[in-house]
């Protein structure tokens, strides 16, 4: 199912998904000067082709490669003569079949391989240029799209929520933190977050995460240096069990957020 509606001349193309027995999760595209970033996720294709057949789209831009944000590309390799560019360490994920373990192919179904092209510093749409910022953390492929006239920021997943309370165990909060921090030096007003949708103040919110990330540094830091074990301290900060983690197999997992921020601190100091 898909909810479309129009922000600051941006297109918003929210896609909800509830099938599988999983709870629902809403996946944003946006379209914006011919320019699709982000092509949702494989399960709501049918209801994507639509829009897409009834509207101008001259490039796709990925914000990153996981199949909720590139479910659909191959439509456009197989039914559309445009370029999908993605940042070049997600060329080689793009161009396999279904990378991704069981549970999320159930979410959000089988995304097809697709070609897709290396993102430069910045890219050119119609009429505007977008700066191309390399915001790793989440994804090591992921990026974001700067306009600096109007000052939007499509942030892809890099904020999601003001408060994370699970992670993948490929992800790294302090390198997150360092990618927010790279966002906040520009200058800029509303963000278009990939599964929060519009935000008007954008920058507001992601200091808020970055407060938000850096007090959770500083307890897991303390708490460790108190002698206390991952798993103790994700106990304590963490107490309650989120469906995700037994769905996942423990991809997710609250202990992921504690590892990654005990790992940066004990390459920083060594003898603790």
């Amino acid at each position: 199912m898909i909810n479309v509606y129009e922000k600051e001349d941006v297109i918003c193309i929210e896609g909800s998904n509830g099938e599988s027995g999983h709870k629902g999760r809403t996946v944003y595209e946006f379209l914006v000067d011919g320019m699709l970033i982000d092509t949702g996720f494989k399960h709501i294709e049918s209801d994507l082709i639509p829009f897409y057949e009834n509207h101008s789209i001259e490039l796709v831009t990925l914000t990153h490669s996981h199949e909720d944000h590139s479910g659909t590309a191959s439509w456009f390799q197989d039914n559309r003569n445009v370029p999908i560019y993605v940042h070049e360490k997600g060329i080689s994920i793009c161009a396999e079949q279904c990378p991704y373990p069981k549970y999320r192919q159930l979410t959000w179904g089988v995304r097809k391989p697709f070609t897709a092209l290396p993102l430069g510093e910045t890219i050119q749409t119609g009429r505007q240029e977008w700066k191309v910022i390399y915001t790793p953390g989440h994804a090591d492929d992921h990026i974001v799209l700067y306009h600096k006239e109007t000052g939007r920021l499509f942030t892809g997943d890099l904020f999601v929520a003001p408060k994370t309370k699970v992670i993948m165990e490929t992800e790294s909060i302090p390198v997150i933190m360092d990618s927010i921090r790279t966002l906040l030096s520009y200058d800029f007003g509303s963000i278009f977050c990939s599964h929060a949708g519009y935000i008007q103040d954008g920058k507001k919110v992601l200091k808020q995460k970055l407060n938000y990330l850096e007090n959770l540094c500083e307890q897991v830091k303390n708490l460790h240096k108190q002698g206390l074990s991952i798993n103790e301290i994700n106990k304590s900060i963490f107490p309650k069990k989120y469906p995700i983690v037994e769905v996942s197999g423990g991809q997710w997992d609250s202990i992921h957020i504690i590892s990654s921020i005990v790992s940066k601190e004990s390459l920083l100091n060594p003898n603790i």
